[in-house]
């Protein structure tokens, strides 16, 4: 199978190489889909270049964790009526050297779920990581019905899902941050009943305003490390934070504010979700997919023997969206 792989970390363009590997099999409990799409998500980027540790994991890895395929092979143990299903994949590469960016990926059967007739393929690579993501930080800690949400960077990858779903949720109102007008009108078709452009408006000011100075239920927070004193000025008294990204490796936050306020800051990562909270994501997922309201912000597409400037595009943040690979 055509294959981009990684033996070492570093920069795209001096590790990532495209060639032939044999094609797995699939063993006990396990399934085999045949890639159309692979999702190029931070969290790969930042595993190639080595920025979370230079060692690798194995000796090669096939990276991204998200994908999209049709399945053609069953192990044992694994229904046979499942060949044929489109699927989309989380998990792929987590902990494991085979990821998507191949012509085929072997899973344990739990990892590929059918993707709703009607979903466009490449949206399918777009679902574990950034969706997903949006879902648990808003389904978390007794969810957003009836409540305020504000969505940092609403037009991103994260953002984007989150803003849609905290309205299908039931949201009372979503209030998205933003970096332009452009990806203000991007975060407002999305569902957001208002936007902030953070670059020239004062955030905390624009949203004690907005809710006549009670400040938000609940902030879907993207960069901790660059917008905690904003999240402090922005939550009600008892508010939620939930955080599942940060510009920077650390961070700092007064004590008398957070405890002064009775405010939760709630951390978590995708890849890590418990079983029970994975499970509510995905059967919550697969009902709003199946509503066909959702839309996909699909930021760049890319071949997969173009996945050096796939990489670049996420690293340099270039791409407004997700950024997925086209497999051959």
């Amino acid at each position: 199978m055509q294959a981009a792989f990684y033996e070492r970390t570093g920069p795209a363009a001096e590790v990532l190489q495209l060639g032939n590997l044999p094609d797995p099999q699939p063993g006990a409990g396990e399934l085999r889909v045949r890639l159309r799409w692979s999702g190029v998500n931070p969290s790969d980027v930042k595993s190639r270049a080595g920025l979370r540790s230079s060692a690798m994991p194995f000796a090669r890895v096939v990276p991204h964790s998200d994908g999209m395929g049709v399945i053609d092979a069953v192990g044992e143990g694994v229904a046979p009526e499942r060949i044929g299903q489109r699927v989309w994949l989380w998990n792929a590469a987590f902990g494991r050297a085979m990821g998507t960016a191949a012509q085929y990926v072997v899973l344990p059967e739990a990892q590929a779920v059918p993707l709703p007739p009607g979903v466009p393929d490449e949206a399918g690579a777009c679902l574990g990581i950034p969706a997903l993501t949006a879902l648990h930080a808003l389904l978390t800690h007794g969810g957003v019905q009836g409540r305020s949400v504000l969505v940092a960077g609403g037009a991103g990858a994260v953002g984007h899902y989150a803003v849609q779903f905290a309205r299908a949720l039931g949201a009372a109102s979503v209030i998205a941050t933003v970096s332009s007008p452009a990806k203000g009108d991007i975060a407002l078709a999305a569902g957001a009943n208002e936007v902030i452009d953070y670059r020239s408006e004062d955030v905390v000011a624009r949203v004690q305003q907005l809710t006549s100075g009670r400040g938000v239920d609940r902030i879907v927070e993207v960069d901790i490390a660059a917008n905690a004193a904003i999240d402090l000025g922005a939550l009600r008294p008892g508010g939620d934070c939930v955080v599942y990204g940060s510009g920077a490796p650390q961070f700092s936050l007064p004590f008398f504010p957070l405890i002064s306020n009775n405010l939760n800051l709630l951390f978590f990562i995708v890849y890590k979700l418990s079983a029970e909270d994975r499970a509510r994501a995905v059967a919550a997922l697969q009902i709003l997919l199946e509503s066909g309201r959702i839309t996909h912000a699909i930021g760049a597409r890319v071949a997969l023997a173009d996945i050096v400037h796939a990489h670049q595009l996420v690293e340099q943040g270039q791409a407004t969206g997700n950024v997925v690979l086209a497999i051959p």
